[in-house]
């Protein structure tokens, strides 16, 4: 670069703001990740599974109504890091890629109800004791529908 002929121009420094801002914004938007608020899920048009966890099979397999609900429990809950329709953006897997076996369900509850946390860092909050099993097994059926392998 020639250092002699430079010349700050106000573009120039919109263009350096800018991506300034722009960074900013990135570097929030990882350290946000696993701060997440869970929103409560309306399961009172699903069939009760009682107190005791279902470790597997998937209880909703294939129930409209669960895959209804779950659709929108994931839209409120898991959307901001596994992405809209579980199309991941980089921040956290991609939940289409799970298999529809009964060890990846028991897989699935486990990280949903416990969370995730490597290092002392929280990559997924846990949902035990604010989802209620109902809404957990929801958004597997409905991630079922949007499996790709």
């Amino acid at each position: 670069m020639d250092t002699q002929n430079y010349k700050e121009t106000p573009a120039r420094k919109l263009r350096v703001g800018a991506m300034a801002i722009g960074l900013a914004l990135v570097a929030g938007l990882a350290h946000a990740h696993g701060n997440v608020t869970p929103q409560a899920v309306d399961v009172s048009t699903l069939k009760p599974l009682g107190k005791e966890w279902i470790t597997s099979p998937n209880p909703y397999r294939g129930d409209a109504e669960a895959i209804r609900v779950g659709s929108s429990a994931f839209n409120q809950n898991c959307a901001r890091c596994h992405g809209l329709g579980a199309v991941s953006g980089g921040i956290a897997p991609d939940l289409r890629k799970l298999d529809i076996e009964p060890e990846t369900d028991e897989y699935f509850l486990g990280r949903i109800r416990h969370g995730v946390t490597r290092n002392g860092a929280v990559y997924m909050p846990p949902f035990e004791g604010i989802l209620p099993q109902e809404a957990m097994w929801a958004i597997k059926a409905w991630l079922e529908t949007v499996r790709e392998k």
